[in-house]
């Protein structure tokens, strides 16, 4: 039965997570009262596939169709979304569902052999390691966004405020809702990205004199595969995702985005290529598809082991196991230890279901670039406003679709990057939150920020990120690349 239990939540999360707007948070939110009649380990193996399943599936929409169904599939868009444009849709679904196998299994490894050790270490970083780890995202993601850092910055800041708007933890006071009772939980992350990334992709390529680039889609399962030669090129960023998203994932709160945009930007460092990263490779996709799913396993360190969710999925996980009368902490492990080694189990076999579903269904999925523009455009419409109203039941959120639709079509237009916006507003509330829990345990002293070693350290690589373009070789060899 839990193997069955397995199953339907590895097939349920791939369908989430191609499905965009849905997500996996809202999907366990809404089965979560289904499971109390459930036994407990059956249970959490279900949720829990459906948790890493949405990973392997988020990267087809980001892949196929430019729409990120979260937001660690943002990275996947930029190399991903090349690809298929150039007619390598099937090796880049190939890849990413490769990238999650391996990097997924690497995370269940991490989870079951060095969980403790890591926990501790995950218990030295407190609000301003938050805070320092959270600013060294953002300057890379600024740096390696586009040609003008201004631009990026700018955009950066607008995420920041939009992450600002509705109602202040602290204080309880409403802040940029403008009148609007809609605005006092803020903006959903969803309404943003699918606003900014498939309706502006949308209303960009209309308003293109030429006719949109159409992709071509190989028939054949052998031609949607990937190469040997793509293997040999991912062999280091299979690795560098898997390592870089697990230790990522143990530390609460940073999640899958920081760890997709870390590895992203890692992977593009240490290449004998990064001027071709952003035109459609396959390390671009394998690093940040292998730090998402990896980022999992690591995640479930500090829910287990330390009772600290790392992100919205797993807040809900841990709301599960303490109905279901469990105590998560330190003797987790030791007092539930069929629940903890069932799980660590089904995970390992949940990955090879999740390979075995997803590469034969790699022809069914690049079959979708087959459908005409005037039949493709209007989905994505139809796709993007039924999972927004599917969250929220808001026409008010419909609305706000359609303004960072006609926003993202203004960004594209005018050369402003997407991600810093995207990221800032993933980013802002814990960002926010950090450091004013950090000022609380200073009694306002900002000192707290660099007087400790880990944050102080990242806050000056954090500095030096920003500061390299001003120097003028370093920006020239950026630029160049860039435009390549």
């Amino acid at each position: 039965m839990n193997l069955l239990w397995c199953f339907i939540g590895v097939l349920l999360g791939t369908v989430v997570g191609v499905l965009p707007g849905l997500g996996p948070a809202a999907t366990i939110a809404m089965l979560l009262p289904l499971t109390f009649q459930m036994p407990p380990a059956a249970a959490m193996i279900m949720l829990s596939g459906i948790y890493y399943g949405a990973k392997y599936g988020g990267s087809t929409t980001s892949i196929l169709l430019n729409v990120p169904g979260e937001s660690a599939s943002v990275v996947t868009c930029l190399d991903g979304y090349q690809m298929a444009r150039n007619g390598r849709a099937g090796p880049a679904l190939g890849i990413a569902a490769i990238a999650s196998f391996i990097a997924g299994t690497v995370g269940v490894i991490g989870l079951m052999l060095v969980a403790p050790p890591l926990a501790r270490m995950a218990l030295a970083f407190s609000s301003p390691e938050y805070f320092a780890l959270m600013a060294l995202g953002l300057a890379m993601v600024v740096l390696l966004a586009g040609k003008s850092l201004l631009k990026a910055l700018l955009a950066m800041l607008v995420g920041l405020w939009i992450a600002g708007m509705g109602t202040d933890l602290f204080s309880s006071t409403s802040r940029f809702t403008f009148g609007q009772m809609e605005l006092l939980d803020g903006i959903d992350f969803v309404v943003v990205a699918i606003g900014i990334f498939a309706l502006g992709e949308v209303l960009g390529n209309v308003g293109e004199h030429e006719a949109p680039q159409r992709v071509a889609v190989p028939s054949g399962l052998r031609n949607l595969l990937p190469t040997w030669q793509d293997m040999k090129d991912c062999r280091f960023a299979f690795v560098n995702g898997s390592v870089v998203g697990f230790l990522i994932g143990i530390l609460p709160g940073a999640g899958s985005t920081i760890a997709s945009f870390i590895s992203y930007g890692l992977e593009k460092a240490v290449s004998k290529r990064p001027e071709a990263f952003g035109t459609g490779i396959p390390e671009g996709v394998a690093a940040p598809e292998g730090a998402n799913n990896s980022e999992t396993g690591g995640a479930l360190v500090p829910l287990l082991t330390l009772g600290i969710p790392g992100s919205g999925t797993t807040a809900i996980l841990l709301a599960a196991l303490v109905l279901w009368g469990f105590k998560p902490g330190p003797l987790f492990i030791q007092e539930n230890g069929e629940l903890f080694w069932g799980l660590v189990a089904s995970m390992y076999l949940g990955n090879v279901m999740l390979l075995v579903l997803n590469l034969p269904l790699v022809p069914v999925f690049a079959q979708l670039l087959r459908l005409p523009v005037y039949a493709l455009y209007p989905l994505i419409f139809g796709v993007s406003i039924v999972g927004v109203y599917s969250v929220s039941s808001s026409v008010f959120d419909v609305w706000l679709l359609c303004g960072f639709g006609l926003l993202g079509f203004l960004m594209r237009r005018f050369d402003y990057p997407s991600a810093p916006l995207v990221l800032g507003l993933v980013l802002g509330d814990a960002m926010e939150r950090a450091l004013r829990q950090s000022l609380m345990m200073s009694q306002g002293d900002p000192s707290i920020l660099w007087s400790r070693p880990i944050s102080a350290a990242m806050l000056v690589l954090t500095v030096v990120l920003l500061l390299l373009p001003l120097m003028r070789r370093f920006n020239t060899a950026r630029l160049q690349a860039l435009e390549s």
